[in-house]
């Protein structure tokens, strides 16, 4: 975070006051007062767009300075029920003015970035700050679905974490319905053990894709029964390989084939296709 008396000095600059329309603060001129603004949205972070006019403020007290149009072209409905009177962010009452959010900067971070378009990976976000942020989404009328995608940035950072956060990553996607990004993430759960799931995380992850998962580990394990039960193919007897070589061939091949299906498990081997649908 950025500190001093030339942030504070701009941070005063505008007419900030909290959305419960409270009293304006007054100027920031004490010399040993300190104010903490985000790296990433500071007020001369964007040179190449207008002056920001909303001030965001995370519960542990980051500013953030941010730019209407922006926001409001990647969210229309951006804070429309959050922010009383349930004024949408398009309003002009909420220009020039600091809105104070229930989350602390690095999870704040996390969705500013998103609406941006742009990565948080500098600032390496853990895994259940990233969940905890996509979680205050919904509350502030940001639909996960909607913006997490593939190929943007936030969609590929969350999938970096899957081979270490496998149930994890495709819970989050179940819960909010980022349907793409628990496909992708489904083929890293193969060797998961389904027995170990709780009952939290089932009830996280929902009905439907709870029974995609075991749809994925039942139908893995009957496609590799299809394959190995069925002998070879006999062929016309030679000198080399006449009738009783390829019975004999045939029964090695059941028994070999019946110990892989007994104790093969669908993780012993990943293919992109190996995947819920």
């Amino acid at each position: 975070m950025q500190t001093g008396n030339d942030l504070a000095a701009a941070a005063a600059s505008m007419n900030l006051h909290s959305p419960a329309s409270e009293p304006a603060s007054e100027p920031v001129s004490e010399p040993d007062l300190v104010v903490s603004v985000s790296t990433a949205f500071h007020p001369t972070a964007h040179p190449h767009l207008p002056p920001s006019n909303i001030l965001l403020a995370s519960s542990d007290a980051v500013l953030f300075y941010v730019h209407s149009p922006t926001l409001l072209r990647a969210c229309p409905a951006l804070f429309t029920t959050t922010l009383p009177p349930h004024a949408p962010l398009s309003h002009p009452q909420w220009r020039d003015t600091l809105i104070t959010l229930p989350a602390p900067a690095a999870e704040v971070n996390i969705i500013i970035h998103m609406l941006y378009g742009s990565s948080p990976v500098l600032h390496s976000p853990s895994f259940e700050t990233l969940a905890n942020a996509i979680d205050h989404m919904p509350g502030w009328d940001i639909i996960p679905s909607t913006h997490i995608t593939p190929l943007t940035p936030l969609y590929t950072l969350l999938l970096s974490y899957a081979p270490l956060h496998p149930l994890d990553i495709y819970s989050l996607a179940a819960y909010h319905g980022v349907h793409s990004l628990a496909v992708s993430t489904s083929s890293h759960l193969l060797a998961f053990s389904l027995a170990t799931i709780t009952d939290k995380q089932a009830e996280r992850i929902g009905a439907i894709y709870l029974k995609k998962l075991l749809l994925l580990h039942l139908e893995r394990g009957v496609a590799l029964k299809k394959i190995l039960l069925v002998p070879p193919h006999p062929h016309p007897p030679s000198k080399e390989c006449g009738f009783d070589e390829q019975k004999r061939l045939t029964r090695a091949w059941a028994f070999a084939s019946a110990y892989l299906v007994w104790y093969a498990t669908p993780g012993e081997y990943s293919h992109k296709s190996s995947r819920i649908y």
